[in-house]
C-alpha cells in the first residue's frame, strides 16, 4: 500500500432521516436523485471508480408488507420523536412506484448490477446514536435488521456509515458483533467532532462551510496505520463532503474542486488515503453541474492514477488491504 488510495462512499436513503422536512421542500431532490445515480453509474463504471453505497436498511423493500415484516425487536425512543422514522409509517405507500421517496429495490439492483459498487449498511432505520432516548440495546436489534435485510437480496454487509457520522464508540463493539469491519469516522480537528444536532452550533457550521473551500483543517488524509481502532475494526475517516453545486455559492465552485483536488493530490504523492463523500440526493438538484464537477474530480483521480499509482478502492476492499496485513 505505497501508492495511496481514493475512497467514495454515498449515503444512500432517499427520505428516510429526512422526513422532518417537508415534501414540498425537499421531495424534487429525493426524485432528482434518482435520475442523478444512473448518470453517476455511467461515470464509475466509464472510469473504473469503486464506491460504497451506505443503504438505509428500509430501502429493502419491494412492498409495503415486506416493511412491516422487517421489524427490528427493538426501537429507539428519541426524546425528539420527529427523529423517528417509524411515526410516519401510515405515510408510506404500497411500493417502489407510487411511493419513490421510501422503497429503493429496483435502484438497489441496478446499483449493484455494476462492478466495483460495495452495497453497506446506513443503519436500518437511519438511526442516530448520539441522540437523547436510544440505548446500545437499541443500536444492536437495528444493525441486526440491517444486516438481515441486505442479507435478502444477496448482500453481505462489512461496511457502515453512520447517519450525520454520529459516532458514538462505545457502540463500537456492536459492529464487530455484527461482521462489520469497517466504519466511516469524522476527520479529526474540533470542527468535525461527533454531536447530537441539538448542540450543533452557527459557528461550527460556518467553520465546516469555509473548510469546503479553504484549507483550514488540513488535507484529513491518513495512513493505513491509523485506521485500526481494535482487532478486526477498522475507522476509515471521511476526508471530505463533496458539497453540491448552489448558484448562491456558484462564485466558489473552482475554490472547491481545487480543494478536493488538492486532498487527493497529497494523498497520492504521499501515499496516503483520501475519503470523498455525499448522498445521492446532493445531486438532485442542479444534477447537470453536480455531473460536472464529479467529472472534474474523476479526471484528476484518472491523472493522479497514472502519475502517482493512485488507486481506487471501496471501504469493503480497503478493509480487506489493511487487515490482511
Amino acid at each position: 500500500m505505497n501508492n495511496g488510495y481514493f475512497v467514495i462512499s454515498l449515503d444512500f436513503e432517499l427520505m428516510w432521516g429526512v422526513e422532518e422536512r417537508s415534501a414540498l421542500q425537499y421531495g424534487h431532490n429525493v426524485i432528482g436523485a434518482r435520475k442523478a445515480i444512473p448518470a453517476v453509474l455511467k461515470l464509475f463504471g466509464d472510469r473504473g471508480i469503486h464506491c460504497t453505497w451506505a443503504t438505509v436498511g428500509l430501502l429493502f423493500s419491494d412492498t409495503y408488507e415486506d416493511i412491516l415484516s422487517n421489524m427490528p425487536e427493538r426501537k429507539p425512543d428519541y426524546k425528539n420523536k420527529n427523529l423517528s422514522v417509524y411515526s410516519y409509517f401510515d405515510r408510506l405507500g404500497s411500493g417502489e412506484k407510487d411511493d419513490p421517496y421510501h422503497y429503493a429495490g429496483d435502484l438497489i439492483r441496478q446499483i449493484a448490477r455494476f462492478d466495483n459498487q460495495e452495497i453497506a449498511s446506513h443503519t436500518f432505520s437511519h438511526f442516530y446514536c448520539d441522540e437523547d432516548g436510544q440505548t446500545q440495546e437499541d443500536f444492536d436489534a437495528d444493525i441486526k435488521m440491517s444486516v438481515k435485510a441486505a442479507e435478502k437480496f444477496g448482500f453481505q454487509t462489512s461496511s457502515i456509515v453512520l447517519p450525520r457520522n454520529q459516532i458514538n464508540t462505545d457502540y463500537l463493539d456492536v459492529f464487530v458483533q455484527n461482521g462489520i469491519t469497517a466504519y466511516r469516522g469524522n476527520p479529526k480537528g474540533f470542527m468535525y467532532a461527533s454531536s447530537k444536532r441539538s448542540d450543533e452550533t452557527l459557528f461550527m457550521r460556518l467553520l465546516r462551510l469555509m473548510d469546503a473551500y479553504f484549507n483550514i483543517s488540513g488535507h484529513n488524509c491518513y495512513a493505513p496505520e491509523d485506521m485500526k481502532v481494535r482487532e478486526g475494526l477498522l475507522n476509515i475517516r471521511a476526508g471530505r463532503f463533496f458539497r453540491p453545486y448552489s448558484k448562491k455559492l456558484r462564485f466558489l465552485e473552482g475554490l472547491k474542486i481545487r480543494r478536493i483536488k488538492s486532498q487527493m493530490k497529497y494523498a497520492a504523492k504521499n501515499g496516503l488515503i483520501f475519503h470523498l463523500w455525499w448522498h445521492p440526493h446532493n445531486f438532485g438538484s442542479n444534477t447537470g453541474k453536480n455531473i460536472e464537477n464529479l467529472e472534474r474530480i474523476l479526471d484528476y483521480y484518472a491523472f493522479l492514477n497514472e502519475t502517482y499509482g493512485f488507486e481506487s478502492i471501496n471501504m469493503r476492499g480497503l478493509s480487506k488491504e489493511v487487515l490482511k496485513s
